[in-house]
């Protein structure tokens, strides 16, 4: 599936074509996927545009180092899970990624939230929009969940299904109908009645809904890239920013391979307990009977633990 016209694919295989020689550390695995565009959803993608510094640099960072490094792999190894284990953060910052991200304007919403990266979006008051919107698929078309306010529940059949995906679409599809009419412009500049006014490209543009697509540049160093991860490949995370961020977690694991696994290992897959969390696992390591009511946890702390442990 390819999310590009023709235009823009030319314009990535001449970026990609490119050559240039540098002294600077490079790491051949990124580099085969360097510009291209990764489909994400229906029409958005990521695109690696330049990266700073790999897992050496992490290395050369934490030992004040003169070279790449001044141990052996398996070494190395060793130092960075130290360092992911004991959230020892600066080291990580040595490394940087500029992304090109192209994603709805409410994915866009909630990803800005993380403040700490360098962000330039494409402007809809300098230039008009695309005409495409994001659509769910069915199988992630879901009622609202009655455990959780900010997630979903069971998913939507039949003609309950069919009536909120045509109701998506064509909502969408008349949203941008009124926006090219109060323009009196078309996406490649037509004039729709000549002679006559367009509104402002900055008024017209609150007529889009929040499933349009923007773009933009996204920059940030390892270490607050992985707590976006952290947050947003989490099983709990908003699937239509989740889907974002598990293309971002290949794409670190291509460019600092060693810090990934570390960041899968610990961040991931482990898990963080409480001192008074600790107290319940001793207790029943040592045969206890321990309930939610003699633990001294709350319930959904309870209920967190016990999942941790599948008892």
């Amino acid at each position: 599936m390819s999310n590009l016209n023709a235009e823009q694919q030319a314009e990535i295989d001449a970026a990609r074509a490119a050559q240039a020689t540098t002294r600077r550390p490079t790491v051949p695995a990124l580099e085969e996927i360097l510009y291209s565009a990764l489909p994400v959803l229906d029409h958005g993608f990521v695109r690696v545009i330049d990266y700073f510094g790999d897992d050496a640099a992490i290395v050369q960072a934490a030992r004040v180092s003169y070279g790449k490094g001044t141990k052996k792999v398996s070494d190395d190894r060793n130092l960075i899970r130290y360092l992911m284990r004991h959230r020892h953060s600066t080291p990580f910052e040595m490394c940087e990624i500029k992304l090109h991200v192209k994603l709805p304007i409410f994915v866009a919403r909630q990803w800005i939230r993380h403040r700490t990266a360098n962000v330039n979006e494409y402007s809809a008051r300098y230039s008009i929009l695309d005409r495409e919107f994001y659509v769910p698929v069915p199988g992630q078309l879901a009622a609202q969940s009655t455990a959780n306010r900010q997630g979903r529940g069971d998913l939507l059949q039949g003609a309950d299904a069919e009536k909120a995906l045509s109701a998506i679409e064509n909502l969408s599809a008349e949203a941008y109908r009124v926006y090219e009419e109060l323009l009196n412009e078309t996406r490649d500049g037509t004039t729709i009645v000549p002679g006559k006014p367009g509104l402002a490209r900055e008024l017209a543009r609150m007529t889009l809904p929040t499933n349009y697509y923007t773009q933009w540049y996204w920059k940030v160093d390892l270490n607050n890239l992985l707590h976006f991860l952290s947050l947003r490949a989490d099983a709990h995370a908003q699937y239509e920013i989740r889907v974002y961020a598990e293309e971002i977690c290949k794409v670190v694991e291509r460019w600092c391979p060693i810090a990934f696994e570390a960041f899968r290992d610990y961040r991931m897959t482990g898990t963080a307990v409480s001192g008074p969390g600790m107290a319940v696992i001793k207790r029943l390591l040592a045969g206890e009977n321990v309930t939610q009511e003699n633990s001294g946890l709350g319930k959904r702390e309870w209920t967190e633990l016990m999942a941790t442990l599948e008892r």
